[in-house]
């Protein structure tokens, strides 16, 4: 029961005051149910929130009021203020106006409470009104982004077992397997990269080109065309394309040999879409492969059709030449973030020396909190001889192992949601090299600001222990 009031008139003004301010500043409309006069009030505050007309409106049950809500909210509604009022007198529910004129939508978060007067009568009920449409509405996104972003997660599973099978397939040994997997799960991750700097609008060709050719055979790749984005389908399938037709260089081709070149084009098509020529020039004689590879299935068969155009092989004897063709609605308009051009100075899969990597004598610090990846990581690099320091998991523990002696190291950027960067400061300050084996899309440099090398994952621990090799041996 709600006690009367009593309090002297200047008291009552000052409360009603303070009560109007608080009311101001937390957004909230009042309104009362008055069952004895039969009249809905909705105060000015309400009126602004809801759209709803100031003042009294006659009312003679629930069901009118009802009337108000969106038709698809009433019976919830309905139920959880009974409910509510039956139980504790009171009731907090969160529900739709019914739709404005334009259709627009209004979401509304209202507290209500049961007055009674002396004989225990319930005579009115009373309440506050909050629009909380904008979060109502950023739930919403939140949800649509969440189903959106696991809906991509398992097509990326779904296309790297894929991937893995037919590798697998068509390799006759562990060592061809990983290598061959490696770089290919490589390329989907760098396109992956570059689509969510863009969030996931487009990927430039130019982009995917730099990122496919950037780090191999420095001064014999070069590529050139209009500034051309692709849809995300269309930017996997071209970054794996680009793969393929690039580790085929550097093994048989152009890029296998010193004096070889590579030169990729690209122009837009009159009708829409683009067409793309892989020119190599320079290397050892062509002939016509007699095996055909799981590369070349893929830029047969899974290319074209992912493009929605074709792929023409010429295997001429001066060098391999193929045309790439892709429909219009592989090309999208220019997204509002673009990244800039992938950072050259990465690890690739095929190492630019030849020299086998030995680690024997050093001790390398492993800071990764995904497990397996680091039990790979302390495996790649015990069995290029090095003596692992860690695992460390946590930020914590990386920080207590650093007062061992350390030769080098191996830092994911995040731990946990925790920035590495207190172990990176405290091996720089101590002249100790590290690499940045992460995940981040920094396509700009080196994270945190430090002038190390970075390896994006996922990634080859063959390429780690490269890495680490060619810090030690410059150091």
């Amino acid at each position: 029961m709600i006690p009367p009031m009593s309090e002297k008139a200047n008291g009552l003004n000052l409360d009603r005051k303070r009560l109007d301010l608080a009311l101001q500043a937390a957004r909230l409309g009042e309104f009362e149910w008055d069952m004895v006069r039969g009249v809905f009030v909705v105060s000015d505050r309400m009126a602004a929130i809801t759209g709803l007309p100031a003042g009294e409106t006659p009312v003679r049950d629930a069901e009118e009021i009802q009337q108000l809500v969106h038709p698809d909210d009433r019976d919830a509604l309905s139920e959880k203020i009974q409910q509510g009022l039956r139980t504790e007198g009171r009731y907090e529910a969160e529900y739709r106006l019914r739709p404005g004129p334009n259709g627009e939508i209004t979401w509304l978060r209202a507290a209500g409470i049961q007055v009674l007067n002396a004989k225990g009568e319930v005579t009115s009920i009373c309440g506050v009104v909050q629009n909380i449409t904008d979060r109502r509405v950023e739930e919403d996104q939140r949800r649509t982004l969440m189903a959106e972003v696991d809906h991509r997660v398992k097509n990326v599973l779904a296309a790297v077992q894929s991937l893995a099978y037919q590798t697998a397939k068509r390799t006759t040994s562990l060592e061809s397997f990983l290598s061959n997997f490696s770089g290919r799960l490589k390329s989907m991750g760098s396109a992956n990269e570059l689509l969510t700097a863009a969030r996931w609008r487009g990927a430039g060709i130019a982009h995917l080109a730099a990122a496919e050719l950037g780090g191999i055979a420095p001064g014999q790749t070069r590529w050139e065309g209009p500034e051309l984005f692709l849809t995300p389908r269309a930017a996997n399938a071209l970054s794996l394309a680009l793969h393929e037709l690039a580790t085929n260089a550097v093994k048989f081709g152009a890029l296998s040999t010193d004096t070889g070149r590579v030169d990729v084009r690209w122009t837009r098509l009159r009708g829409g879409g683009f067409e793309l020529i892989w020119n190599e020039s320079g290397g050892p004689p062509v002939s016509v492969p007699g095996h055909k590879g799981f590369g070349s299935t893929l830029l047969s068969q899974v290319t074209g059709r992912e493009l929605n155009g074709e792929v023409v092989p010429e295997f001429r004897a001066s060098g391999v030449r193929v045309r790439v063709t892709a429909g219009a609605q592989t090309l999208v308009d220019r997204p509002d973030n673009v990244p800039d051009a992938p950072a050259v100075r990465v690890f690739e899969t095929t190492p630019a020396t030849n020299r086998p990597t030995d680690l024997r004598g050093s001790r390398v610090l492993i800071v990764e909190d995904a497990v397996l990846l680091a039990l790979e990581l302390e495996t790649g690099l015990s069995d290029a001889g090095a003596e692992v320091v860690g695992p460390a998991y946590e930020l914590a523990e990386a920080m207590a192992l650093l007062d061992g002696h350390i030769d080098a190291a191996v830092l994911d950027a995040n731990l946990n949601g925790l920035s590495v960067h207190p172990v990176a400061e405290a091996l720089a300050a101590r002249g100790i090299p590290f690499v940045f084996a992460t995940g981040y899309g920094d396509t700009g440099g080196a994270p945190l600001g430090f002038d190390a090398p970075i390896i994006r994952k996922p990634y080859d621990v063959t390429q780690v222990a490269a890495a680490v090799s060619a810090l030690l041996h410059a150091a």
